[in-house]
């Protein structure tokens, strides 16, 4: 039976303590539940709720709170297992305004339950038009009012009676949205430091065979000196690895934080049970034979994840190769790799469990070193987001390498990305995807877009694990680069020559190298290298040191490290072809801040290097809020938004202002409305109408005037009434994608009587064709639409508009809002971009009018989660200004929050 209330009310959530609950509408079934709650009740607790002594509910009661009508009245409750923890209502007293209370068992309070029942509460009461919450409060019960002030909401309160009565607007303001984001991160961070701080571990499924998923966790577990007790698992035997064994959780006398659960598939939502019952905290499922294997595994791993979560327990795979925390506090290894790098500065993330093993190997193999390490396997639960609020404030951790197939809520990984990159670089391989469909395509957008959208938060992508771990290396040990402008310091002209090549190719500014001869020996490399830092116009350096006979090796290093200790410029070399962090440059016996990292060719050390400078640059930008845009009116475009939703019988707006259009400059002609009202329309359901001139017009933004016309006659009444020159084209979604459909500079009614007949005998006497007056000349054609992607949120894509340039797919993305600087970033990331700023025999045009037209599109992309598509084609950049030529737009009703909207959940 179809639930009475949206799929979105309800959500998995973390508490202040790193705990889960599970939050939902109450229903009529939970009566008995509700008893159960309330017996657990303090009296001080009722006391507060009811303003005096109610031992027991009524019947009559808890059929009164356990039944809603889910629109005047509602109520959340918050379950942990089987068992409600907490509930909110609202009882609506009058337009606009409702009442709101709630309770939280005893055992629970302090956990942060009744913050999220009110953020949630208060997203569903926006949702049914109550804009105000009105509490009465007995002046002792400080816990609540502290609750409703702390939510960020303007609040008012006043005294009378006993009784402070407090008001809260529940509009959400910066205040709410920060206090919201806040707690999320707090929470989130706390639950995965639970993971990788246990004071206990149990392995569940252990084993006395060796090479066995569960012995081999165990015997890692102990070779690491993990710092708390280690329990093995086993129904059967009393000891393993000279450890004693228990025939269950439940059987462990002290408390178990971490179980690392590697039973079969089918035996494991039984162990995930009994964990809930032991209180343990967190789970790793290293089993396989869940999602990976198709839809019956699928379901088995939704089942685990709900339990899970349902019981308060964080779970990392399943399908997984495990955790480790190299912090000597912890030192645990609860992985399947024997292989774990020393203690680093390098937070790590694998999705994939099979290349984990790997991944480490290659670390230690270059004497790199991490701080942690999570393979997060199907993500069941855990995911990189996860491990972003974790890693942004564990002070170890100074950079961050994700190995990402899929991205579970790409919005919210942005939004933290972008965030936590101001302060920590992060570097991540984006694979293609899988056959499970987690594709860029499968997303909705190409592999550019990602790479887009990744740039725009600060993340560094790389293509491969080799420059995952080239770059990693750099930015742990050494400081970041003022700029671009590269000194090379080298025993070889031929290596010296590549490098300065390379650095050509990626972008960099090479000095001439500095060639010291092959016989340079330690004070040659010393001073060469003294000097380049000294240099003003150097900004990092690069080394070769590439001998034919090995000779000073040592002394050249020691040389090398003593020279640039001290500098704000970044030194990397290529020290004898060694990759990775070479024993003679290092700082003390393990890599720390200053050592030299080394790589096996100048030109992978020069790429390193680009993507460093890039991040170096994006950093050194001010991280400005999009601005501010006081000439718009978002509510009245949600007016529009509505009625043309709601109202499918509007009548048919006039032609005049009909958002068609045309090309001044190209031979294409572009998407415009057909016809005359048909620029909005429900998805699903019926067309429905309304005017994007208008809607556009609330942003700031104006259409170029033009009409549709269905004779020869018409038109030339057409061009007359909007002025000479004109032009004529064919109307529609798909005339921008063909050649021939557009007559430029008609300049009186023969002309346009001719350019209509010959459309006429191209596509017939039913084509639809519009006339709009010629826009100012000279100008470059762009093309700006907006696209409500159901993962990212709303995407802001531009290129020009030139058929060459379509066919390219010379795009940019962004995800919106935009700021100033992430809409000049949009406009300069297209390969035709120089076309804008006077390259090529185009004279240069209004840029910044165009970099606001983008802010201003992105701000209505923001605003409304109805816009399913907007295209703006053409839009005409001049010396002036920006013209829209054409607008078209999708509107739908959304199925719910967007992916980062709403309330703090769990994805």
């Amino acid at each position: 039976m179809e639930a009475p209330y949206p799929a979105h009310w309800e959500a998995d959530v973390v508490l202040a303590d790193g705990g889960t609950a599970h939050v939902r509408p109450i229903k009529p079934a939970d009566a008995d539940r509700l008893r159960a709650f309330y017996s657990r009740l303090s009296d001080e607790s009722i006391y507060f709720r009811f303003f005096g002594p109610r031992p027991r509910l009524s019947d009559k009661e808890v059929a009164w709170f356990t039944t809603v009508d889910y629109v005047d009245r509602v109520a959340l409750i918050a379950t942990i297992g089987t068992e409600m923890v907490a509930v909110i209502r609202y009882d609506k007293t009058g337009p606009g305004e409702a009442e709101v209370a709630f309770l939280v068992e005893d055992a629970h309070q302090g956990r942060g339950v009744a913050s999220v029942l009110l953020e949630h509460l208060a997203a569903t009461a926006r949702e049914r038009g109550i804009q105000r919450f009105v509490a009465d409060v007995l002046p002792a019960n400080m816990k609540m009012m502290g609750v409703l002030r702390q939510a960020g909401y303007t609040a008012e309160s006043s005294f009378a009676d006993g009784v402070v009565r407090m008001t809260l607007d529940l509009t959400p303001t910066e205040t709410s949205t920060e206090v919201t984001t806040a707690r999320e991160h707090r929470a989130e961070a706390r639950s995965i430091a639970r993971l990788l701080a246990p004071g206990s571990v149990a392995v569940i499924g252990a084993s006395r065979e060796p090479g066995g998923v569960g012995h081999t966790v165990l015997r890692n577990l102990l070779a690491a000196d993990f710092s708390g007790p280690v329990y093995p698992v086993h129904r059967e035997v009393r000891a393993m690895a000279g450890v004693r064994a228990y025939p269950s959780v439940g059987a462990i006398d002290d408390q178990v934080d971490l179980a690392v659960v590697a039973v079969p598939a089918s035996g494991v939502i039984e162990v995930v049970k009994e964990c809930a019952e032991k209180g343990v905290h967190g789970l790793v499922v290293v089993s396989s034979g869940f999602g990976e294997t198709g839809a019956e595994g699928r379901e088995r791993q939704d089942e685990l994840a709900r339990i899970a979560r349902a019981y308060g327990l964080r779970v990392v795979g399943p399908n997984c190769l495990g955790i480790a925390n190299t912090d000597p506090a912890v030192k645990l290894n609860a992985t399947l790799a024997a292989t774990v790098p020393g203690r680093g500065r390098v937070g790590f993330f694998s999705q994939s469990g099979a290349l984990g093993t790997a991944l480490l190997q290659r670390v230690a193999q270059r004497g790199m070193g991490i701080s942690s390490f999570v393979s997060a396997g199907n993500r069941a639960d855990v995911s990189g987001n996860d491990l972003l609020q974790y890693w942004e404030e564990d002070a170890s951790t100074e950079v961050i390498l994700l190995y990402l197939e899929s991205l579970g809520n790409p919005r919210k990984f942005t939004r933290l990305a972008r965030r936590l990159a101001r302060s920590k670089p992060i570097v991540v391989v984006k694979s293609g995807g899988t056959p499970a469909g987690h594709s860029a395509e499968a997303l909705g957008l190409p592999d550019s877009a990602i790479s887009s959208l990744f740039s725009q938060a600060g993340l560094i992508r790389v293509d491969d694990l080799i420059q995952l771990f080239d770059v990693g290396q750099l930015l742990a040990y050494q400081p970041l680069p003022a700029g671009p402008r590269v000194g090379l310091v080298t025993n070889s002209d031929a290596l010296g020559l590549l490098a300065a090549d390379a650095c050509v190719a990626a972008g960099l500014e090479p000095l001439p190298p500095v060639n010291l001869g092959a016989g340079a020996g330690a004070s040659a490399f010393g001073t060469a290298l003294a000097d380049r830092l000294d240099s003003p116009s150097v900004d990092a350096v690069v080394v070769i040191y590439m001998p034919p006979i090995p000779g000073e090796d040592s002394a050249v290093a020691a040389e090398l490290l003593r020279v640039s200790q001290d500098s704000a410029k970044p030194v990397l070399a290529t020290f004898q072809g060694h990759l990775g962090m070479h024993p003679d440059l290092l700082v003390g016996s393990v890599p720390s801040r200053g050592s030299i990292p080394s790589y096996a060719a100048p030109e992978e050390a020069v790429r390193a290097l680009e993507h460093v400078v890039r991040y170096a640059r994006w950093r050194a930008r001010p991280a400005l809020p999009p601005p501010e845009l006081p000439d718009i009116d978002p509510q009245r475009a949600r007016t529009l938004i509505h009625h043309a939703l709601h109202q499918p019988a509007a009548a048919t707006i006039d032609a005049a202002s009909a958002s068609v259009s045309a090309s001044s400059v190209s031979a294409s002609s572009v998407s415009a409305s057909s016809a005359s009202a048909r620029s909005f329309f429900a998805e699903p359901g019926p067309p429905v109408e309304a005017d994007v001139a208008e809607l556009l017009a609330c942003y700031g933004l104006s259409v170029w005037p033009a009409e549709v016309v269905r004779s020869p006659d018409e038109a030339v009444v057409a061009a007359e009434r909007l002025g000479w020159p004109v032009v004529l084209k064919v109307a529609g979604a798909e005339a921008a994608r063909r050649a021939g459909t557009v007559r430029l500079g008609l300049a009186g009614p023969d002309s346009v009587r001719h350019a209509h007949a010959e459309f006429v005998a191209q596509f017939g006497e039913d084509v639809e064709l519009a006339v709009q007056r010629m826009a100012p000349q000279p100008a470059v054609p762009t093309v700006v639409s907006v696209t409500e992607n159901p993962a990212f949120g709303p995407v802001v894509s531009f290129g020009l508009g030139e058929v060459t340039a379509r066919l390219l797919l010379d795009q940019g993305f962004r995800l919106a809002p935009l700021t100033g600087e992430d809409a000049a970033g949009l406009v300069r990331s297209v390969r035709g971009a120089p076309l804008l700023f006077g390259e090529y025999g185009y004279p240069p045009v209004a840029v910044d009018a165009l970099e606001d037209l983008l802010v201003r599109v992105g701000r209505l992309a923001n605003d409304l989660p109805e816009v399913a598509r907007l295209d703006l084609d053409q839009v005409l950049v001049g010396r002036e200004g920006v013209i829209i030529l054409g607008a078209r737009a999708t509107i739908r009703t959304p199925p719910g929050p967007r992916p980062d909207g709403g309330p703090r959940r769990l994805s």
